[in-house]
C-alpha cells in the first residue's frame, strides 16, 4: 500500500518523455529551417527591431559592395 505511488511513476514518465522529444523535435526543426533557435518570448518590439537590423545589415553591405 505504502508504494502505490509507484503505478502513476511509469505512466506520468511516459507522458514527461514524450512532451521531452516533441518539444525538441520542434526545436530541431525550427532551427533548421531558420538556422537559429527559436526565440522564445518575442513580441512586436523584437519583431520590429529585428526587420530593422535586417535592413540595416543589406544597405550596409550594398553600400560597401563596388559598383560598377
Amino acid at each position: 500500500m505504502t508504494l502505490a505511488w509507484l503505478e502513476a511513476a511509469l505512466p506520468l514518465g511516459i507522458i514527461a518523455g514524450m512532451l521531452c522529444i516533441m518539444g525538441n523535435a520542434q526545436y530541431f526543426i525550427h532551427k533548421a529551417a531558420h538556422g537559429r533557435p527559436k526565440h522564445i518570448g518575442n513580441d512586436m518590439w523584437d519583431v520590429t527591431m529585428e526587420r530593422r537590423d535586417k535592413k540595416l545589415m543589406e544597405l550596409a553591405s550594398a553600400s560597401s559592395s563596388p559598383s560598377n
